[in-house]
């Protein structure tokens, strides 16, 4: 069985929030904060959770953006369940496992990590 993943989009004003991974796999690059879903937790509780988590952001679900399962999405095996969030309160920064937080625009992304990418352009056609 494949581990999974719930990765938060948080998006406002044309920016996204991303996290510098302070680990492997893809140590030093910029991906959407997100992590492992625990055991007996839900996918949109860890989304919220893995949010605080990276970035000190409170954040509510708005909606599901979709899950990303293709082989090699991730070194790790992961399926990636991803979440368009609004913030509810707190400051950016990074940590856990993000090193730092930021917000970049939609049109000026720096190179991602896993197939953030992706992701993030399946919030950018809604």
């Amino acid at each position: 069985m494949r581990p999974v993943a719930a990765d938060a989009l948080i998006v406002n004003d044309g920016k996204v929030v991303l996290v510098k991974r302070k680990k492997e796999p893809f140590e030093g690059k910029w991906a959407l904060p997100g992590g492992f879903v625990d055991s007996g937790e839900s996918v949109e509780d860890a989304c919220v959770r893995e949010a605080k988590e990276e970035t000190g952001l409170e954040v509510r679900i708005k909606e599901m953006v979709g899950v990303f399962s293709k082989p090699g999405r991730d070194p790790r095996g992961t399926v990636g369940v991803a979440f368009l969030c609004k913030v509810i309160s707190g400051e950016i920064r990074g940590g856990d496992d993000a090193a730092e937080a930021r917000w970049f625009s939609l049109g000026q992304l720096p190179e991602v990590a896993f197939d953030h990418k992706e992701v993030i352009s399946a919030v950018k056609r809604k």
